[in-house]
Formats: C-alpha cells, sequence, structure tokens
C-alpha cells in the first residue's frame, strides 16, 4: 500500500482563533478554548482546508489540550470542540489528535509529561501509523516553535514546517496553503 502524504494542523491560533478570547472561569487560562459556540475559523482556513485536501493531503489535527490536565475543560469539552472545528471545515479533516497531559496539572489522571505533547512527535506518528502516512512527505501548520519542532522530531522536513505569525513569517493560513500546494507541484 502506498502511503499518503498529510497535512498535520495545529487547532488552536492555525485554524481556530484562540488569542484574545475571554479566559474560562478559574482554573482555565486565556487561549483555552472548551465551549464550541465560541468556535470561529481564521480567515482562509476553510478555503486553505478544502483546496489541500483537493490535491490529496490527508489533513489531521494535532493539538495539545493541556486544560484538561490544568482543569480547566473536560475531554467531552475538547472533543465538542473538536467536532466544532471540523464540521466548519466541512468533513475535509481525516483525523484529529490530541493531549490532554501537562506536566504541571492540577488533574492528577492527566498530569505528566507524555510522548502525544508537542514538541513530542507521538501525535504525528499515531497517526501515520493509523492512517498509513508518509512523513517525509508530509507538511506541518501551526502558530507556535513546539508545533514545528513536533513536525521535525517526526521526521518531517523544516522546511516543510509552516511557523504561522506572530512566532513565525507566515501571516496567513491562505499563504501557507498556497506555498504547500506550490511545493508539491515542483516535486
Amino acid at each position: 500500500m502506498k502511503r499518503r502524504a498529510a497535512v498535520f494542523l495545529d487547532r488552536d491560533d492555525t485554524l481556530i482563533a484562540c488569542r484574545g478570547l475571554p479566559a474560562p472561569p478559574p482554573p482555565g487560562k486565556l487561549g483555552d478554548l472548551v465551549e464550541p459556540s465560541l468556535v470561529r475559523l481564521l480567515p482562509g482556513v476553510r478555503e486553505g482546508c478544502e483546496a489541500l485536501a483537493g490535491a490529496g493531503f490527508v489533513l489531521v489535527i494535532v493539538s495539545n489540550q493541556g486544560c484538561v490536565a490544568r482543569g480547566g475543560g473536560t475531554i467531552e469539552q475538547v472533543e465538542r470542540v473538536n467536532a466544532r472545528v471540523c464540521e466548519l471545515l466541512g468533513g475535509v479533516i481525516h483525523a484529529v489528535y490530541y493531549c490532554p497531559f501537562h506536566p504541571q496539572g492540577l488533574v492528577a489522571r492527566y498530569t505528566r509529561e507524555h510522548a502525544w505533547r508537542k514538541p513530542n512527535a507521538g501525535m504525528l506518528h499515531a497517526a501515520a501509523d493509523a492512517l498509513g502516512l508518509d512523513l517525509a512527505r508530509s507538511y506541518l501548520i501551526g502558530d507556535a516553535t513546539r508545533d514545528i519542532e513536533a513536525g521535525v522530531n517526526a521526521g518531517l522536513s523544516a522546511a516543510r514546517c509552516y511557523l504561522l505569525a506572530p512566532e513565525g513569517k507566515w501571516k496567513s493560513f491562505r499563504d501557507v496553503a498556497a506555498a504547500v500546494l506550490g511545493n508539491k507541484q515542483s516535486q
């Protein structure tokens, strides 16, 4: 079986707006989105994801959700937010992987380091195994250096890991999607 190329997508502040949302009640923290009604796709995300899926990429969300360990949300809330993101993206997402663990958590069951927690590569490896993905031909789009590190740690070329602003040079998801598509066509 020929392994397929994927685009791994961070969720918060890559696909959906999180920065600047009101903080959930304590012990939550700014940036943790646990309410599906607040999910808003960032500009160009739906169109970019549709174009990537149309070009044959498998789209996989990989997201740290340490809010579960910190007591700011539940697994069920995270899954409802993930379902809303997938709904808004019109069914182009093939799978969602998330890590509820955090080493400084408050919920004992989830308070530890974990192989899935970015910058570790566990989510990407799990997705590659489950979905038959070729990591060497895959890409990653994220908004934090830990996203890029996770991609590189999984075996993706650093040149195939795109860092969105404010930490990176890419200003919009639409521009990154166009760069991935352009890169694929030049191969």
